[in-house]
């Protein structure tokens, strides 16, 4: 990596090498299509819509975002939750499910940001039979040998302007629609830099508005603001020599976050998370079988003996084989035994069960991982940190005028990520805020990426959370 990333910096340690090759230049199609499994009209299917919002340079197709939906759609209360770095709304699906059964009268919509849209996920589509609609049945190849319609940097000066005053303009677009006028309560909340961007929100002046007046709750989940993720030991990069040195780098066309390149799944900005859903989508439609990526996989990265589509993706996502805590979960091992073909398999025996992960990475549309991240919202977040309306804030169109004042109810819950530093964060904005009452929940037994995924019976945070919904979603 050539600009080190402000947080995530422990991945440039990981070995790596495969470079995907870009596929033609230009314009990735977006995908506008409503897909997915919806509980909201009794059909099986999540709702996938589109929410128009403001233009922001980018080509066609870009100028909406999407949310994923769970729930019934009479609901009173609305949690809309918006992903990390490089999360997209499917990380939010099993959780989302597992809250709207708990708690009635809520439903949940998961926020997909306007940079999803340049995602090309058309080899994903289609049956399993086919490997896909846009792949030509051959999604490994479709991906691995750089057919894909890709964006470049040369190609996407716009993105250098996406930066947090863009991606809280187009969150608020979905906060009011999810209002509903006025007829619904909205609580806001978000998953690591997911929860910096809700708490940021709050603070936000939109016109003389402060944003938690749209609101009737926050709930940050692994992340935050205020030193929240100071216990990761990654701190933030928010001096102003740091921003300016970053900002030059964006100005001279590093318009992407290039963190994920230091996984060694390759160089491109979208290489990992490209990787991440091929083994996901492989472990989801046939577990038992042997893994049609492993001979594809970075040397340094692969297991010296075969292995499954299931067991594959285990070896991507477990704690047990050395990935940094905030892109790993505690899943299970691979089997002692090979069966009678000379395959090893994956043994759950952990809170987060392999096909469940699984699930979430398959896809195709919305995916986990957000393929391009931009860089001057990394570089604003960091900034936020302070949450407080500073000199150096104002000179990069940071709104945050109204921390102080903020008067609604808070949810945070932390992961052994952290070190305990999200809960004294939260507990640092409630002191300094008007905040009524706050609640504040810790398990250490899991990594970053648990609370999205685990088990229903093993998921601290779903239950913890549901029962903070409980409360604010029935308040007058």
């Amino acid at each position: 990596m050539t600009n080190p990333p402000s947080r995530r910096s422990v991945l440039g340690g990981l070995a790596g090498g495969l470079v995907l090759a870009g596929g033609a230049a230009g314009t990735a199609r977006a995908a506008t299509r409503e897909s997915g499994r919806t509980t909201e009209a009794g059909t099986g299917v999540d709702p996938y819509v589109g929410i128009p919002v403001g233009p922001g340079g980018g080509p066609a197709g870009t100028d909406r975002v999407h949310v994923l939906k769970a729930g019934p759609r009479d609901a009173d209360t609305v949690l809309v939750l918006v992903p990390g770095m490089f999360g997209a709304a499917n990380d939010f699906r099993l959780m989302a499910r597992d809250l709207v059964a708990r708690v009635p009268g809520v439903q949940v919509w998961a926020v997909d940001r306007r940079e999803e849209n340049l995602a090309d996920r058309s080899g994903f589509q289609g049956g399993f039979g086919d490997g896909g609609g846009g792949g030509g049945g051959d999604p490994v190849g479709y991906y691995l040998d750089g057919r894909y319609r890709a964006v470049e940097p040369a190609t996407a000066g716009y993105f250098g302007q996406w930066g947090l005053e863009r991606t809280l303009d187009d969150l608020r677009c979905v906060v009011l629609a999810a209002r509903a006028g006025g007829r619904r309560r909205v609580v806001l909340g978000g998953h690591s830099w997911g929860a910096t961007s809700a708490l940021a929100y709050a603070a936000w002046d939109f016109g003389g508005r402060a944003g938690y007046r749209d609101l009737v709750g926050l709930a940050v989940l692994d992340g935050g603001v205020r030193g929240a993720f100071e216990g990761t030991g990654a701190p933030v990069q928010d001096s102003p020599e740091e921003v300016r040195e970053r900002l030059a780098a964006i100005a001279g066309g590093r318009v992407f976050d290039m963190t994920l390149s230091g996984v060694g799944l390759g160089s491109r900005a979208e290489s990992t998370q490209i990787w991440y859903q091929l083994a996901g989508w492989y472990a989801h439609h046939d577990p038992e079988g042997r893994s049609v990526l492993q001979d594809r996989v970075p040397e340094a990265l692969r297991v010296p003996f075969p292995v499954t589509n299931a067991a594959l993706l285990g070896t991507f996502v477990d704690a047990g084989f050395g990935w940094p805590n905030d892109i790993s979960v505690h899943s299970g091992h691979l089997a002692a035994d090979a069966d009678a073909g000379g395959v090893r398999g994956w043994v759950d025996d952990g809170i987060t069960p392999i096909g469940r992960v699984a699930e979430a990475y398959a896809g195709p549309v919305p995916g986990v991982w957000e393929w391009y991240w931009p860089a001057r919202l990394s570089v604003d977040l960091d900034v936020s940190d302070v949450y407080a309306d500073t000199d150096l804030a104002r000179s990069l169109g940071l709104r945050l005028r109204h921390a102080p004042g903020l008067d609604i109810p808070l949810y945070a819950f932390q992961t052994s990520y952290s070190k305990g530093t999200v809960v004294e964060s939260a507990r640092r904005v409630v002191a300094e805020s008007r905040i009524p009452y706050a609640a504040y929940e810790s398990d250490e037994g899991m990594n970053h990426l648990d609370p999205l995924f685990a088990a229903t019976a093993h998921n601290t945070a779903t239950r913890s959370l549901a029962e903070f919904l409980g409360r604010v979603g029935t308040a007058g």
